[in-house]
């Protein structure tokens, strides 16, 4: 699951790759018009700034930037920084795995799963920029509230989703 850090990081990313080219944005500024916390957003923007995402200066003209182009920064780069590996568990993992010691790797069903969700996480977001991301249109905003508004009248946090359009999730109807 993407942690608070990892949702407000990529928040305050489509914040800055809002701004025309170069332009500072104040911290203050980023965190209430996001709802952001300010001084966990200092901390976010630091370890964005040290992983090479954001610029900063200092001053009464100081502010933060995106370091590089919007389409140049993948969204599973941005989460791996600040949440780290996308597998839900450390068996899954390409980038910090670890050998489970209760079970076979090789016949563990629940290991071979995880590894399908793992990679189904990496395909979508290794392949979206933050470019994408800002330029989501309401419209692909509205499949997401659908599901928001059907899983609140139902109670349900986990519906079960397939792909619907521009691979946003879409709620799938479940028979009982």
């Amino acid at each position: 699951m993407l942690t608070k850090k990892g949702k407000y990081g990529l928040k305050a990313l489509v914040h800055l790759a809002r701004l025309p080219a170069g332009q500072l944005a104040f911290v203050n500024d980023v965190a209430t018009g996001n709802n952001i916390p300010k001084k966990f957003l200092d901390a976010i923007l630091g370890e964005l700034r040290n992983a090479g995402f954001v610029q900063s200066r200092k001053g009464k003209d100081g502010g933060y930037r995106l370091a590089r182009p919007a389409d140049e920064i993948k969204v599973g780069h941005v989460v791996r920084v600040l949440d780290g590996p996308l597998a839900p568990i450390p068996c899954a993992s390409r980038t910090q795995y670890q050998r489970c010691e209760d079970c076979n790797e090789a016949t563990c069903q629940v290991r071979h799963l995880m590894l399908e969700v793992r990679q189904a996480i990496a395909e979508v977001l290794d392949q979206r920029s933050l470019a994408e991301m800002r330029d989501i249109s309401l419209d692909d905003l509205s499949v997401a509230r659908d599901i928001d508004d059907l899983s609140v009248a139902k109670g349900i946090d986990d519906l079960p989703v397939a792909r619907g359009i521009g691979d946003l999730p879409v709620a799938v109807k479940v028979q009982a």
